[in-house]
């Protein structure tokens, strides 16, 4: 029984829950089709995604098709949780990407495709709704392909569009050959003899789309079925089955944590190489740790079922592994897959509501990091405040009611504000030394902060020879750098910097007569953990640093006799546009807003346009802050920036 791990992506309100319940109608799993109106669907299982009728957590479901068992990912559409989406995308063999008959490509579309063809993932395209009124065909065919800017091969043709009676006729046109020719000699050689048999077309088709070349386009209807057995058969045909030898080292990698009934932890991994085992004692995570699992699940004719052992291919659900958190390794580590995506750029303070508990809340919070490690949370113990990282206000609106129905906690928020970062404007030094001036750690520690190019991040190197003193030290003063430039002058993520060590010097180990080790003798970890700001922040002061906001690149399309009311809006929102296209009675605006004015854009956007604009948002880059006063966010450390009073915190922590 061959494997194929198959994600099904979308932007939002496409279809794609709807086809993943068709799809396991069709392969005989389920015998009644779940609506995502009425909350009955296989996948989205939690109750605020049927609520909401919108998909937020990913979903694992499996069905059979001949010799091939398909475990199915259903992955939300709406870009606040593109983090979900981040995860799956690491564990696919092959994706089928959903794009509505009658809206055709959208916003979320786009930035999908972008990222499936950077990673190679083989993807079929499913054009859903063909039974909906305003459903196109071959128009549709030509704006995935012009939209998206990729190779596609019509797999048929569809008829009836916008009636009940819509159909999916399959066959392989003349187009299709023309698009296969373009990544094939041979077959170009055969086209132009004329000699090109059906079966070398099919082949090469199944090549070139394992490949990633080229895109087939599949039509049909989540809703009525139409279009489902030739999707099915394009699936098991030509997406690449899963790999791996599972007689080799056992390696996997976690892509999402859930927490069963009693509060335990359930990790799924997708299983590379070799087997994972009940009762195996697995290394995992970094910094790597062992622990043993006490049982395994896997996907079966749609549903989870008990196993002894998970072979290679496969996706498993594990228990036992109390510390595992998502992106974590099992076994042997595998090469990090990064970010696919970008980061947050909005933040906000949770506020406990009336009656709810502050460390209930915290609690909470931390479990839901567990879950989205996107969900960046920043603790403040001066003002007991917690914050979390957003990607936007539906994702902080489905926090609140998470907390409420999960945890019974009530909590508001304050206003969401961008997520800046700060960078060098040039060189500054700093050197403290030991048993100099009020220097009280014994510790020797000198550094240098180097503006660097952007998107650099943060390097750190030496100008000391490496065997000046014992390593754990030289480790204490990186370790404490990265995690000191997380508050940067203002308060904000500092980044593209070179840190460079230019002096060191410690107090070897002494002691008393007659006695042991003596600590106030001798220098310790905790002595270049404690200067380590101190003389980082000073250096930074003399290199100075600059405030950048997040902008979004920004794309829309609207009617060309709304540019009237739209450009003043635009102006008032800072948002500047870069280009500017009519093509008939439409006008494409091109160009970059900052990251906190979009969801005010988004808001007035329908009014401005009768309902007819359409709006496409990613981050882009961060730019220097020209308006207004600098940004400044309240620091959750000691204030480094205070010596007097980061001296008496720190020293008063440790016992001095």
């Amino acid at each position: 029984m061959h494997m194929l791990n198959l994600g099904i992506l979308a932007h939002v309100d496409a279809g794609k829950t709807s086809l993943t319940e068709r799809l396991l109608h069709t392969a005989g799993v389920i015998d009644e089709i779940g609506s995502v109106d009425d909350g009955s669907t296989r996948t989205d299982t939690l109750a605020l995604e049927r609520r909401r009728g919108i998909t937020i957590k990913s979903a694992v479901v499996s069905f059979p098709v001949d010799d091939v068992t398909v475990n199915l990912i259903d992955t939300p559409g709406h870009p606040d949780f593109i983090a979900e989406v981040e995860r799956v995308l690491g564990v696919l063999d092959g994706a089928v990407l959903v794009v509505s008959a009658v809206e055709g490509v959208q916003a979320q579309t786009r930035v999908l495709m972008r990222t499936l063809r950077r990673l190679g993932i083989p993807t079929l395209v499913f054009v859903n709704k063909i039974d909906r009124r305003g459903a196109r065909g071959a128009e549709l065919v030509r704006s995935v392909a012009e939209r998206l800017k990729v190779p596609v091969v019509p797999m048929g043709t569809a008829e009836r569009l916008g009636t009940p009676d819509a159909r999916f006729v399959p066959g392989l046109g003349p187009a299709a050959l023309d698009v296969l020719a373009d990544h094939d000699d041979d077959l170009l050689a055969a086209y132009v003899e004329g000699a090109v048999r059906p079966e070398r077309v099919r082949a090469a088709l199944a090549e070139q789309t394992r490949q990633g070349l080229v895109h087939p386009v599949y039509f049909g209807s989540a809703v009525t079925g139409a279009g489902m057995d030739p999707l099915i058969t394009g699936i098991r045909e030509l997406l690449p089955a899963a790999g791996g030898d599972p007689a080799g080292p056992l390696s996997g990698t976690v892509f999402k944590v859930e927490r069963g009934p009693a509060g335990e932890k359930i990790a799924y991994a997708r299983v590379f190489t070799g087997t994972l085992r009940v009762r195996d004692r697995v290394p995992f995570g970094d910094p790597p740790q062992e622990g043993k699992v006490t049982a395994v699940g896997v996907f079966d004719h749609g549903t989870d079922v008990p196993a002894d052992a998970v072979p290679a291919g496969r996706i498993a659900r594990v228990w036992g592994l109390a510390d595992i958190r998502i992106g974590d390794f099992l076994g042997v580590p595998r090469k990090p897959y990064g970010h696919f995506f970008a980061p947050p750029t909005l933040e906000t303070v949770v506020v406990p509501g009336p009656g709810t508990d502050p460390g209930a809340l915290h609690l909470a919070l931390t479990q839901l990091a567990e879950q989205d490690p996107l969900i960046g949370l920043r603790h403040d113990e001066v003002r007991r405040e917690t914050g979390v990282s957003l990607y936007g206000e539906v994702q902080k609106e489905v926090v609140q009611a998470t907390l409420a129905e999960e945890y019974g906690l009530e909590v508001g928020f304050r206003e969401t504000t961008p997520l800046c970062v700060e960078r060098p404007i040039g060189s500054g030094t700093a050197a403290e030394f030991v048993k100099k001036g009020d220097n009280p750690f014994l510790a020797t520690i000198g550094l240098r902060v180097d503006a660097a190019p952007p998107g650099s991040g943060v390097t750190f190197g030496l100008e000391v020879e490496l065997g000046a003193m014992p390593y754990a030290f030289f480790k204490a003063v990186e370790d404490t750098v990265r995690e000191s430039l997380e508050q940067g002058l203002h308060g904000w993520r500092v980044t593209d910097c070179r840190v460079t060590m230019t002096h060191s010097g410690y107090c070897p180990r002494q002691s008393h007569a007659h006695q042991g080790f003596d600590k106030s003798m001798s220098s310790t970890g905790y002595d270049f953990r404690g200067l380590t700001p101190l003389v980082l922040v000073e250096a930074l002061r003399r290199a100075g640093t600059r405030v950048h906001e997040p902008l979004h690149r920004f794309r829309l399309e609207a009617p060309a006799d709304t540019l009237g009311a739209l450009l003043p809006v635009l102006a008032a929102l800072r948002a500047v546009p870069r280009t500017t296209e009519t093509q008939g009675a439409v006008c494409v605006l091109e160009g970059d807003i900052p990251a906190a004015r979009v969801h005010a854009l988004e808001q007035r956007l329908p009014g401005l346009t009768r309902g007819e604009g359409e709006l496409e948002c990613a981050f882009d880059h961060y730019a220097p802050v020209t308006q207004g006063p600098v940004p400044e966010r309240p620091r959750t450390d000691h204030n480094p920036l205070n010596r007097k009073e980061y001296l008496l915190k720190v020293t008063r922590r440790t016992g001095s």
